[in-house]
């Protein structure tokens, strides 16, 4: 099943056959000191830097966020989503929790978008189905309902059939939901991963839709977190994951380097690209 996304110059395809994609996470401002304080103070240069530096290092697609407390998303996230599309031809995924941000982000999007994210609780499928319908745009599916985040791989998969099923009824095609089966750090719970692969490979054998990851939870408040990271990457890869949103400096020659090793890349040719690009980003 193949997921398109676009602008008016670039298209990506999002599909278990294909590439693995690398949604680039760095224009988000939680943790990041630096691009809050941009944002307030109306900075958006640095919002255009941190594109152009995510799509050099092999971003497909740029997920931005502008959710900084006290300041109005409804104003800022067309003002960054122009600011990033005037900069970089890649698809935008807009990331939000205030629905009407997203519409306003919607309207000044080029191409087909993706939305992230929906998920299984009553109020967000109201919301969110219906503005991601009437900008043709596709959404990411959150395994959470109003009951949290089930540890039951069961539960993840039905709240995952239920958000297809919701919006099948809009008009959304499967093709345009990208389920996120969520991932929680091992640090805490060790059967997180074990439980997120399982139902990577459920999800994936009962509906066949494309899967993403916020693939750096995993390793939260462990040492080493890159080689965990590396390591969750490949296995969710192996089970049926085609996306992620990460770091594209630290993930994307890891996610080549799969994509060579499970027949994704034609004589290496996207393997051996990357890796010369990055010579010469670094020389």
């Amino acid at each position: 099943m193949q997921t398109r996304l676009g602008t008016d110059e670039n298209e990506v395809i999002i599909d278990i056959d294909g590439p693995f994609v690398i949604i680039g996470e760095k224009i988000n401002p939680t943790g990041r000191k630096k691009l809050a304080q941009a944002l307030r103070d109306g900075d958006f240069e640095y919002v255009r830097e941190l594109a152009r530096k995510q799509v050099t290092a092999g971003a497909d697609i740029l997920d931005v966020n502008v959710g900084v407390p006290g300041l109005d998303e409804v104003l800022l996230l067309p003002k960054a989503i122009e600011m990033v599309t005037s900069a970089v031809a890649v698809p935008i995924c807009l990331d939000s929790a205030n629905y009407k941000a997203l519409a306003a982000g919607l309207a000044v999007t080029p191409g087909k978008p993706l939305v992230n994210s929906v998920n299984g609780e009553e109020e967000s499928l109201n919301a969110v189905l219906p503005i991601v319908k009437d900008h043709d745009a596709a959404v990411i599916g959150l395994t959470m309902d109003d009951d949290g985040i089930p540890n039951d791989v069961d539960v993840r998969v039905a709240i995952a059939g239920k958000i297809l099923e919701r919006a099948a009824k809009v008009g959304i095609p499967a093709e345009d939901v990208v389920i996120d089966p969520l991932v929680l750090t091992v640090g805490a719970d060790s059967d997180a991963g074990a439980i997120t692969l399982q139902t990577i490979e459920r999800i994936q054998r009962e509906f066949g839709v494309n899967i993403n990851l916020g693939a750096s939870n995993v390793s939260f408040g462990l040492p080493d977190r890159h080689t965990i990271n590396q390591a969750f990457l490949a296995l969710a890869a192996a089970a049926g994951a085609t996306c992620a949103i990460t770091d594209p400096r630290k993930m994307t020659g890891k996610s080549r380097a799969i994509d060579l090793l499970r027949g994704h890349d034609s004589y290496g040719g996207r393997y051996i690209k990357h890796f010369r690009s990055q010579q010469q980003e670094r020389a």
